[in-house]
């Protein structure tokens, strides 16, 4: 570990007069900021980590003197700097872990209803409000790309934009099937039933990463079936993208023009083609985990929510919280905290940091 946080700062030094010799490189210069921005805090805290040691050092050295008085201070010195050397360590490590790049993206939820029909769109709705309850907390911006209603208060399938630092690397934990079981407000006999909704979270691509040839897409454009008044009945405004190579389509009807609904579609493509390309680099790596952070699969049940017991189990984590009210309100940190120290558990085994 500390040959590499050594790299680290070493590195950091020789930015600096990459710095001085950049003169007006102004694309260069960035280049470099932005290199230095993400070594600065790693080198800050191994400057820390390496003050302490050697005032340890000093401490033990002091502990052998003859001075009964010297001795005392140097015991007195070494309880107190003693605890704090470990937290710093472990502290170090993880700040040594491969970085997710895709950890500060904003991202693309879609929630979609699964089994259970009516009941399956309401649970669908309830997680909707549940992250934007939670992008709320955290000060996130949330946007509806597409939405598709049951009718009855239920979403057959939403798809949302969350605008924030850190988004991606809080919300991965969400991929997978949520289960609920509840009575159903139509359930005269007073029956628990069983409704699921899957969430797929996607990291947003850029342009770079995902370059889409214009004779790779199919563009249909249709008059929108949901609410807008005459306009959206006149024109078609709405889009159907098809990517031909994978079969994949994307629809968008909910803004005003084509255009806009073409711009959605495209940016809810590009985000699961990227993923796509990610999932590929992580098992082609020999990356992709399935410990029990799990594995991501949309396929894969990873929570339930079960009304009358006020439950929520996260099967992954072996966690049970009995306050569903308070998850429900968007308080998922407890469940994420979890998840993320299991995954950082995981990644420095795999490190072997």
């Amino acid at each position: 570990m500390l040959e590499k946080l050594q790299g680290i700062e070493d590195r950091f030094l020789e930015i600096d007069r990459e710095l001085a010799d950049a003169g007006e490189d102004y694309e260069r210069v960035a280049e470099l900021a932005r290199e230095r921005s993400e070594l600065e805090p790693i080198v800050k805290k191994f400057r820390e980590y390496r003050d302490l040691r050697e005032q340890l050092d000093q401490a033990y050295k002091m502990r052998g003197e003859e001075e009964e008085e010297m001795k005392e201070l140097a015991e007195m010195e070494i309880a107190d700097l003693e605890p704090q050397l470990e937290p710093m360590e472990q502290l170090l490590i993880g700040m040594l872990l491969p970085k997710d790049p895709r950890d500060k993206r904003n991202v693309i939820v879609e929630i979609r209803a699964g089994t259970g029909g009516d009941e399956a769109g309401l649970f669908a709705a309830d997680l909707f409000r549940m992250y934007n309850r939670y992008a709320e907390g955290r000060r996130w911006k949330i946007e509806i790309i597409s939405q598709n209603d049951t009718g009855v208060g239920g979403f057959k399938e939403i798809i949302f934009q969350v605008k924030g630092t850190g988004a991606f690397s809080r919300l991965k934990f969400e991929s997978g099937v949520h289960r609920v079981q509840r009575v159903p407000i139509t359930e005269s006999q007073g029956r628990i039933h069983t409704s699921t909704a899957t969430v797929a979270v996607l990291a947003e691509a850029n342009d770079v990463e995902i370059d889409i040839p214009e004779k790779d897409i199919k563009m249909d454009v249709y008059r929108s079936a949901g609410a807008g008044g005459q306009n959206v009945q006149k024109n078609s405004t709405a889009v159907r993208l098809t990517h031909l190579p994978t079969g994949m389509v994307v629809q968008c009807q909910d803004e005003r023009s084509q255009l806009q609904n073409r711009l959605r579609a495209m940016s809810i493509l590009k985000a699961r083609l990227y993923d796509i390309a990610v999932r590929k680099q992580q098992e082609k790596e020999g990356a992709t985990r399935r410990a029990q952070v799990g594995s991501g699969e949309r396929s894969e049940k990873i929570r339930t929510y079960n009304y009358p017991q006020s439950r929520v189990s996260d099967h992954r984590v072996n966690l049970t919280i009995h306050n569903l009210p308070a998850i429900l309100d968007g308080d998922l940190d407890e469940i994420i905290d979890e998840l993320a120290t299991q995954d950082e558990a995981e990644r420095l085994q795999t490190a072997g940091v």
